[in-house]
């Protein structure tokens, strides 16, 4: 409004208050002016269409629009009237016209009021009187404005007021009376039709954007294996959008200027609509933004196929009348950006997607790790998984192929087995387990025999040789086995070429399911890991059928040679007079006899280093063979060491001998090998004062006053009293005449034997035939088990005679 916001007219409305109030001193002032009315400014009031009042006080109205101005002065009458003069627009630039008036002086009396009204305008018509207030200061007058001719977009009207003494018409001052007429504004569409075109915009917007990221997403090669692998619908969907999708740059440029020529329409209807700049760009941006961006591309971006499969048509319509544009823009991005290929996966992208996808696809976990391993294959070696060479089954050139072999062979598993000379490094020959399907354990054939034979060829590979490489080599049948290989040439000799281990087939599978394949031979579940599998039941055992006459513990026969001349020249009970050569050989021989301690230095006092301890009881004799053991005897516990070839325990083997009466007489020990063992003890009865064969009555024991300890790793003979006493019997029936009838007893008790006691190769210097030399080793090892056997017997029998004397 002109009077508020002009801080000089506010003050100048106070003043005429005030003056007004002041009683005799306002109509003495009137009076000196004249007594006349006098207008000085006019604000708006109200208005039936737009009215504003602009910064520089100018009242601007709509055309055709009733407005109610009110005017301050003084004196102002109902019959005051007013008149606008029409103005040059170039008039309100120049700040009101020639401030002088036209030459006109400012006088208190007759004041010019910047110019005289020449000719009044009929565009804006006063309705009525004023309606002036009780002190006659101010007053609203209604006025109608009259339409702008076609031609004319605004109007500048200044306020004409009358002179109260002079009668003539003043142009008010500077803009304080100044009225300006504008065009009014009208809509483009009416509104209902606006609001449509609105809503119909928006959801075209929205249909580009999310079409411009769903479509754009599916790349050509994804559409691809859509048709190939997916669903009904998938295929069909795929089916509509590959052919403009193959068209990329050129779809591209169509749903781009769509969604701009679209965004901008919309805003300009919302400026229509609204009628203000700053609220249209703030309703578009907030419906184009919710409505054209964020719900259709998070819609497209889960469903982009259907959606555009659905709306193919309109892609097409809008592709077409996009043409023009479209179609150079995107001939011009054809030959600057090259053809679309699509998103194209390598081995470690592939992987990788495998892995990140896993949670969401329906492969299981193994599959999954097939997928990993086949591609994977190519960037792993056989380096990665060989079985290193120390944990290789190898076989030397030289051994023979008897029975302990053979099972050594089966029981290992395998079906190649590599075979080496001089060291394990020096492969040479690849043994087949087949091969051995026409060897007889009793020929005693060496192994270089039999590979030289068949004569496989030895595949050797590269350490880096990569996995596909050797599944290649492999699949061309020559080889399942390769040794792996590589060339050392660390230090200062000469290059050459140093053995790693072995791969097989086995292990790129393995490789490439990425899981171990187990089956009823294998000892581990990973040869790298070295993790054994659980205990195989139905594995077969083949040590019931092996020799059990090799000790558990090896020496040579030079040393087992020393020990037998040792024993018969300087030990008394061993003397050949009482055990002959060839029994005291073969008690040697036995699995059970020789013996070793391995010494533990972090615990030299072990238990298990003693081979005597004082005041236990012990029935057997000790030759300390190899190392080296302490002696401590006698009640000042005196302590001496003591090497090979001493021994101990000689009165542990003093217990009364076995005595015959007469070779007839074992007929009924022949009788015995078929009976049971309870039954057995009163068919081995001999006549005789002083012992019998089943030892009814217990042995005396042997209490050593003494401790042996070993000091070091020990290799020793140890006879029980048991095997002595069977070596006696053994003596004295090979060295006693053989009747015909005992040699039918012999054959029977040799036939008849128990099958676990296993028979043995006699040795070369044992006779052909049993009625000639004496019993062979099982009627040794028989009355081994027999002699075992009677102390458990022994207490069955004392027990029953506790409880029937009770």
């Amino acid at each position: 409004m002109a009077t508020d916001r002009s801080g000089r007219w506010s003050t100048l409305t106070l003043l005429v208050f005030s003056w007004c109030l002041s009683g005799g001193r306002a109509e003495a002032g009137v009076a000196e002016l004249g007594g006349g009315t006098r207008i000085l400014g006019m604000r708006l009031e109200r208005s039936d269409k737009p009215a504003v009042t602009t910064d520089d006080g100018v009242i601007q109205v709509t055309e055709g629009s009733n407005i109610s101005l009110r005017f301050y002065g003084l004196q102002i009458l109902p019959e005051t009237s007013v008149k606008f003069m029409e103005q040059d627009l170039g008039d309100e630039e120049d700040g009101g016209g020639g401030g002088g008036g036209g030459g006109i002086k400012t006088d208190i009396n007759r004041v010019p009021f910047n110019g005289t009204c020449y000719e009044y305008t009929k565009d804006i018509v006063v309705r009525g009187d004023m309606n002036v207030s009780n002190r006659g200061t101010s007053g609203v007058l209604s006025l109608k404005i009259k339409p702008l001719r076609k031609s004319e977009m605004e109007k500048l009207y200044g306020l004409c007021v009358r002179d109260g003494l002079d009668g003539r018409w003043y142009l008010l001052a500077e803009d304080d009376g100044r009225l300006r007429v504008v065009e009014e504004k009208k809509s483009l569409l009416p509104m209902w039709l606006q609001v449509i075109l609105i809503s119909f915009l928006l959801v075209l917007s929205g249909m580009f954007s999310g079409l411009n990221l769903g479509l754009m997403a599916l790349d050509p090669m994804e559409l691809r294996i859509v048709q190939s692998c997916g669903t009904d619908k998938e295929k069909k969907y795929a089916r509509k959008i590959e052919p403009i999708r193959r068209k990329g740059n050129y779809l591209l440029c169509s749903l781009l200027l769509g969604n701009v020529l679209v965004n901008t329409t919309l805003t300009i209807l919302l400026d229509d609509l609204i009628g203000s700049g700053i609220g249209a760009v703030v309703a578009s941006t907030i419906g184009i933004v919710i409505f054209g961006e964020i719900v259709p591309q998070a819609l497209c971006s889960r469903h982009g196929l259907a959606v555009g499969a659905n709306t193919i048509m309109v892609t097409k319509l809008f592709m077409l009348l996009t043409f023009p544009l479209s179609w150079p823009i995107s001939k011009l991005l054809d030959c600057v950006l090259g053809q679309e290929i699509g998103t194209v996966y390598n081995r470690e992208k592939l992987v990788e997607m495998l892995k990140v996808t896993e949670p969401y696809n329906d492969l299981v976990k193994e599959e999954l790790n097939m997928i990993q391993g086949a591609l994977e294959l190519r960037t792993k070696t056989v380096e990665d998984v060989m079985t290193p060479l120390g944990n290789c089954f190898m076989i030397h050139s030289d051994t023979v192929l008897d029975f302990n072999t053979m099972s050594e062979i089966m029981e290992s598993g395998y079906t190649r087995i590599p075979v080496f000379e001089d060291e394990r490094s020096n492969i040479v020959d690849v043994l087949f387990v087949k091969d051995l399907a026409f060897v007889d354990p009793d020929d005693s054939t060496t192994l270089k025999t039999i590979t030289k034979f068949y004569n496989h060829p030895v595949h050797f590979v590269f350490h880096d040789t990569k996995l596909d490489s050797m599944l290649e080599e492999f699949k061309k049948g020559k080889s399942h086995l390769a040794i792996v290989q590589k060339v050392n040439n660390e230090g200062e000799g000469d290059p050459f070429y140093e053995v790693l281990g072995l791969v097989t087939l086995e292990d790129v599978i393995e490789e490439i399911i990425k899981s171990e394949i187990l089956d009823e031979s294998d000892l581990y579940t990973d040869n790298r890991n070295r993790k054994k599998v659980a205990p195989n039941k139905n594995k077969r055992d083949f040590s019931a059928f092996k020799h059990e006459s090799e000790s558990k513990v090896k020496i040579s026969p030079q040393l087992l040679l020393a020990a037998h001349r040792f024993l018969a020249t300087e030990v008394s009970l061993f003397h050949p007079t009482l055990i002959s050569d060839k029994v005291l050989l073969r008690i040697l021989r036995h699995p059970d006899v020789i013996q070793e301690i391995k010494f533990n230095d972090s615990d030299k006092r072990s238990p298990n280093h003693y081979v005597y301890q004082r005041g236990k009881a012990v029935d057997y004799f000790v030759l300390i063979l190899q190392g080296r053991v302490e002696v401590e005897a006698g009640n000042e516990n005196m302590k001496f060491e003591t090497g090979p070839f001493s021994f101990y325990g000689v009165m542990a083997l003093s217990a009364p001998t076995l005595e015959f009466r007469s070779p007839s007489h074992l007929g009924g020990l022949n009788r015995t090998a078929s009976l049971s063992g309870a039954d057995r003890t009163d068919f081995l009865s001999v006549s005789g004062s002083n012992s019998q064969l089943n030892n009814s009555a217990p042995s005396p024991q042997y209490t050593p006053d003494f401790y042996v300890r070993a000091l070091s790793d020990l290799q020793f003979v140890k006879v029980t009293r048991a095997q002595y006493q069977n070596g006696l019997m053994a003596s004295r029936l090979d060295s006693t005449p053989q009747s015909p009838e005992s040699g039918h007893n012999a054959s029977r008790l040799e036939l008849t034997a128990p099958p676990g006691t296993g028979t043995t190769d006699p040795g070369p210097d044992s006779a052909p035939t049993p009625t000639e030399n004496g019993p062979d080793e099982t009627t040794l090892l028989l009355l081994n088990e027999q002699n075992l056997a009677a102390p458990a017997r022994t207490a069955a029998n004392h027990h029953s005679q506790s409880e029937n004397s009770i």
